[in-house]
């Protein structure tokens, strides 16, 4: 028998109520806040333009993914590109406005 239990059963506890002595002590982990990276319409480059500069700029994107980005913009006015942390959002943000189109980022929240 091991000391704690036999420590347990001298002050009387039953096995359950030791279970608050043995809990482990849980770390929350604060997650940093993530950003919406938009594409605003672009009335001044063509479509295939605009899907071939998202594909460029966020790699990770199929021509799908970028073609239902783009068309988004066209229809809506605004579309997102993709939610991620506050440094890789800056970046695409500013490389797409780097290659003539206007993006900007929020709060995913």
């Amino acid at each position: 028998m091991s000391h704690f239990s036999m420590m347990v059963e001298d002050m009387g506890l039953s096995p359950g109520g030791a279970s608050v002595i043995e809990k482990e002590v849980q770390r929350v982990r604060k997650t940093s806040p993530r950003y919406k990276v938009l594409l605003h319409n672009d009335p001044v480059n063509s479509m295939e333009y605009v899907i071939n500069a998202l594909r460029q700029v966020v790699p990770q994107l199929s021509e799908q993914d970028a073609m239902a980005i783009m068309l988004e913009a066209h229809n809506t006015g605004i579309g997102l590109v993709i939610v991620c942390d506050l440094e890789p959002a800056e970046f695409y943000s500013e490389s797409l406005k780097a290659k003539g189109l206007t993006s900007t980022i929020e709060p995913e929240n």
